[in-house]
């Protein structure tokens, strides 16, 4: 079984590396047109104002090589549903570029969603690298005092030991020796404190996770009063939930809800419904 599943990420690492080197090359290190102007469902209404039961927008930040559409495609309108402004936006050349330059980005992403809404705060949910690149705009780039709860769903705090990741790095993909363990970008990031104060911070990581390795390198360091760490199958053994499909996942989505909905981050005792995307 183990044999099998490191053969299943080898052969997913290498697909990945093609079609970004395949991407990069051919389209000048940009994501195609429609691929950029196409948010997902339930995004980027920009008259959308949050309402007093909803007060935060909602920025979503979407994983390395992912689109926005395609990484939100069930998420979005979920949330959207539920009452939240949600808003979405590409990044660094297929979030390749350097993590602090992919940061920036955020930062003036997030200033326009607070603009545009008149929120004073918004809420982050991303995946993989997009959970992990907002900690550096809060520590970093002033987004302490502008978000109220950052969402990782099963990011990449502090990066993973699969060699395939530097692999890629050393061809298209900065932002994949950032997220190389040990890397001098994580170094720095992972520096006391961990989580500075300001957010609520939530993180949801998968024991089935081939990218994120180990999967406890999701987790984050810091008080209980305003960080959780949740493993899906402490809730929900038998769920088979990996690391592409987490964004998709019903059982995560009531993780997030939980975060959002709620003062401070996800409650640890928090009994979601036992749904699997795997």
């Amino acid at each position: 079984m183990r044999e099998r599943r490191t053969r299943r990420t080898v052969r997913r690492f290498r697909l990945l590396a093609v079609a970004a080197v395949a991407a990069l090359c051919a389209l000048g290190l940009t994501p195609s047109a429609d691929a950029a102007d196409t948010p997902p469902p339930g995004a980027n209404n920009w008259s959308c104002k949050p309402d007093s039961a909803h007060p935060q927008p909602v920025v979503l930040v979407n994983g390395t090589f992912k689109t926005s559409y395609e990484n939100w495609l069930t998420l979005s309108p979920a949330l959207a549903d539920a009452g939240y402004c949600v808003f979405s936006f590409e990044y660094g050349g297929l979030e390749t570029a350097p993590i602090p330059d992919s940061a920036a980005e955020l930062r003036d992403f997030v200033n326009a969603v607070l603009g545009a809404t008149g929120a004073k705060k918004v809420d982050i949910v991303g995946h993989s690298q997009g959970g992990m690149m907002p900690r550096y705009y809060v520590k970093f780039l002033g987004g302490a005092t502008k978000v109220d709860d950052l969402v990782g769903i099963v990011p990449s705090n502090h990066g993973t030991t699969n060699p395939l990741a530097l692999v890629a790095g050393a061809t298209v993909c900065p932002s994949c020796v950032d997220q190389t363990a040990g890397s001098d970008f994580l170094q720095k990031l992972n520096g006391d404190p961990e989580t500075p104060v300001g957010p609520d911070y939530t993180a949801i990581a998968t024991k089935y996770d081939e990218v994120v390795l180990p999967y406890t390198s999701s987790f984050l360091s810091g008080p209980a009063s305003y960080v959780t760490n949740v493993l899906l199958q402490d809730r929900c053994p038998l769920d088979l939930t990996e690391h592409d499909q987490a964004p998709k996942s019903p059982l995560v989505r009531q993780w997030v809800l939980n975060a959002l909905g709620r003062s401070g981050p996800a409650d640890p005792a928090f009994g979601p419904r036992c749904v699997s995307a795997g």
